[in-house]
């Protein structure tokens, strides 16, 4: 038997519950990953929750992890019983001992890189790729504005915007916050709590405002995002941790620049085993070298699922979060 989360309602931390199941077997094209550790994202909130819907319920939970292959299924070439791999898209269910999945989104991870390291980074770290070099592509010189510098994928962001030499502005939620920040290179950091974000930014800039804003957090920054921005910048909104941003005149961005705004995701650039693998040996890069390091505040035993949830959602954590298991 094995081990893992699962929801039958959506809801609080508490619909979350621990079950034993026996380990799927995988189909064609599919492989079966024995978890070492398995990472914690706002997104699994979002399934939770219901803001996005599961395929089906009861569902697992869970879409980043790390450890071994112990089983393949039929047409398989790339990956072996044994291979060390990491993950960070679907299908749900990560949070669990054993996680069969497409064998074309699992990645041979690199021996120098640690299972931990994996699980607590694959998903932000493609995120943070995306978003810095394909999203808008930086080049060096441009000033950015990037919500929650602090947390998982802000802090990654930090250190690649530095070795790009961009100059991030990074929204922090307190002084400990903005420490973290700094350290990991950001140019400058405003606390939201106590400074407002678009005159902060003014006076940073003096007065040309920023050339492009990664905003994860949503409904209640949307309007402060796009008043950040100088003519004809672009907003990047990648996440909904205040809730999703809706109902919203179109006509807003012509009275504010001629401004351009994308909502992208993991899943829509990763989208084929090609450009993923592209992805991730740029990431891997950023490791190997240690341009980029991950910071591994917070582990939990995966029963404690909940908990780590209720943390993340109270901005009580920086850094990344996983599993152990």
């Amino acid at each position: 038997m094995s081990q893992r989360i699962q929801f039958s309602r959506t809801g609080g931390s508490d619909v979350l519950e621990v079950v034993d199941a026996s380990p799927v077997e995988p189909g064609p094209g599919e492989v079966r990953v024995r978890n070492e550790a398995v990472g914690l994202n706002f997104i699994d909130i979002y399934f939770r929750t219901g803001l996005y819907p599961a395929p089906q319920l009861p569902s697992g939970l869970g879409t980043e992890g790390a450890g071994v292959v112990d089983a393949v299924g039929q047409d398989v070439t790339h990956l072996k019983e044994g291979d060390r791999v990491a993950y960070a898209q679907g299908p749900l269910g990560a949070y669990a001992e054993h996680h069969t999945l497409p064998a074309e989104k699992v990645v041979v991870l690199p021996e120098s890189i640690d299972f931990e390291t994996a699980a607590a980074s694959m998903l932000k770290g493609l995120t943070v790729q995306y978003l810095l070099r394909q999203t808008y592509p930086l080049k060096g010189g441009e000033t950015i504005l990037f919500h929650a510098a602090a947390g998982g994928v802000g802090s990654i962001a930090c250190q690649w915007a530095k070795t790009l030499g961009v100059k991030l502005i990074g929204t922090v939620s307190s002084p400990e916050k903005a420490e973290l920040a700094m350290a990991n290179g950001a140019w400058a950091t405003i606390n939201y709590t106590e400074e407002d974000v678009v005159e902060r930014v003014r006076e940073l800039t003096d007065g040309e405002m920023c050339d492009v804003v990664y905003d994860s957090v949503g409904k209640d920054t949307w309007e402060t995002s796009l008043d950040c921005l100088k003519p004809r910048a672009l907003m990047v909104s990648f996440g909904n941790s205040s809730g999703p941003v809706d109902g919203v005149n179109i006509g807003i961005l012509n009275q504010k620049g001629s401004l351009f705004v994308t909502r992208p995701s993991l899943n829509g650039y990763a989208d084929t085993r090609e450009r993923l693998e592209m992805m991730c040996r740029e990431y891997f890069d950023m490791l190997e070298s240690g341009k980029v390091k991950i910071d591994i505040s917070h582990r939990y035993p995966l029963a404690e699922a909940g908990k780590a949830q209720d943390a993340l959602q109270a901005r009580k954590t920086t850094g990344s979060t996983i599993f152990v298991l």
